[in-house]
């Protein structure tokens, strides 16, 4: 039988345990609201952005077949996570990224790999994938923006040196009936339906907008501005969504260690009162032994 020290050793460590789960858990919760707040933030942004796209396209009227799928190589971008405790969030991006390949046709030995996250990463090698560059995620939401200027650099680097005529990307995102639910959103090129109604949408003002800049100069700024926003966009979605399936994890965790420090504390209290009514036993029995003599 276990003796009462052992056991308060037992539960002194699960108490221990249980402190890290909570803090664990508000670090997680703090996150998780920084993250949102980020995509938030950029919504004004993109509708900025979206507006200087709509003067420009309105005023050149560029031929939009032009900007359709061609043929090419692919280069998937797949946002995953360094840290564990999160359950199935990297195994189940690696594998909805595979299946969205596969059911586009997509050769995943033909397709650039590039993933923010060192578990994703090894996700998809696991898969039989090889894995271009695996890049170190931010740990607070000030890194996003040098993460996504990384991303966007080495769409460059691929479109250069590769030919790369597709990037999509592939990230988990936080949604009401879930903590974690994939996404996929096609990058490059853009979606002509997109920019024909960009073209089409009624200006909101009476007022008639105009620019100074060369137009072709003005729409690979804004361009690179809407793939900013884009990666920007997923990296912190992804990170809101890590954060609340390790939140969840972490709250059934502490389901668990409550429910086995219950137990534990009932051993010791029965164990307690064992050696209560054994010392008591021994006394009695000593005094009427004594009693006996006298």
């Amino acid at each position: 039988m276990e003796t009462l020290e052992s056991l308060g050793r037992r539960i002194a460590t699960t108490e221990d345990l249980r402190g890290i789960v909570r803090t664990m858990k508000s670090l997680s919760a703090v996150s998780i609201r920084q993250y949102e707040q980020a995509v938030r933030a950029l919504r004004d942004y993109r509708r900025t952005i979206d507006q200087g796209l709509q003067v420009v396209l309105r005023a050149e009227r560029p031929p939009l077949a032009g900007m359709a799928e061609s043929d090419g190589a692919t280069l998937a971008i797949v946002f995953g996570s360094d840290h564990g405790l999160c359950g199935r969030f990297n195994q189940e991006i690696a594998r909805f990224a595979l299946e969205r390949l596969d059911a586009r046709g997509i050769d995943r030995a033909g397709t650039h790999f590039v993933v923010a996250g060192v578990r994703a990463a090894a996700r998809l090698e696991a898969a039989d994938v090889e894995v271009g560059r695996t890049l170190l995620l931010a740990g607070a939401v000030e890194g996003l923006e040098e993460t996504a200027r990384t991303l966007l650099l080495e769409i460059d680097a691929a479109r250069a040196a590769d030919g790369i005529a597709r990037v999509l990307v592939f990230y988990n995102r936080r949604s009401p009936g879930a903590t974690a639910r994939p996404q996929a959103i096609q990058l490059l090129p853009l979606e002509p339906r997109w920019l024909a109604h960009l073209q089409s949408r009624p200006w909101g003002s009476r007022r008639l907008p105009t620019f100074t800049m060369a137009p072709a100069e003005l729409l690979k700024a804004l361009v690179r501005q809407h793939l900013f926003i884009s990666l920007f966009r997923a990296g912190a979605e992804s990170a809101a969504s890590e954060h609340a399936t390790r939140l969840a994890a972490m709250q059934a965790a502490e389901r668990n260690i409550d429910e086995h420090l219950d137990e534990m504390n009932g051993a010791y209290r029965h164990r307690r009162q064992a050696l209560i009514t054994e010392e008591l036993l021994d006394v009695v029995a000593g005094f009427e032994a004594l009693r006996a003599r006298g």
